[in-house]
């Protein structure tokens, strides 16, 4: 049971540099700031939220391929690209939420108010 315990490491499961810093600029950074631009754009041209989810992944392997060229991460690496396109998804729906509350408390100013950064409701009568 201790033996299992040592094995798993939350480090090892995030990142595969030796450096939580490359992890946090390239992936939290960089990568999940272009995924909550690419949020509030998608969100700003009224499509629909599944969009960021495929835009994460293509975002994951710009990611994957910056840690690669200039980390000498591994490029091909299913976990690790996982790991950068849930960051980039998760980052890209908190954009998409923001700049879509902000839409409809202005477009629908009469109809709705706003309810906490990411949330609005109907004004009551």
């Amino acid at each position: 049971m201790n033996e299992i315990s040592t094995a798993f490491s939350i480090p090892a499961l995030l990142y595969e540099e030796g450096s939580f810093g490359v992890f946090l600029l390239v992936t939290i950074i960089l990568g999940g700031g272009a995924a909550a631009l690419a949020g509030r754009a998608i969100a700003a041209t009224w499509r629909p939220w599944w969009q960021v989810v495929a835009y994460g992944f293509i975002l994951g392997t710009a990611v994957r391929f910056i840690h690669f060229s200039l980390y000498g991460g591994t490029f091909l690496s299913l976990h690790y690209y996982l790991v950068d396109s849930v960051v980039c998804i998760g980052c890209g729906f908190l954009g998409f939420r923001a700049a879509r509350a902000s839409q409809m408390i202005t477009q629908y100013r009469w109809l709705n108010e706003r309810d906490g950064p990411m949330r609005w409701r109907r004004k009551m009568p």
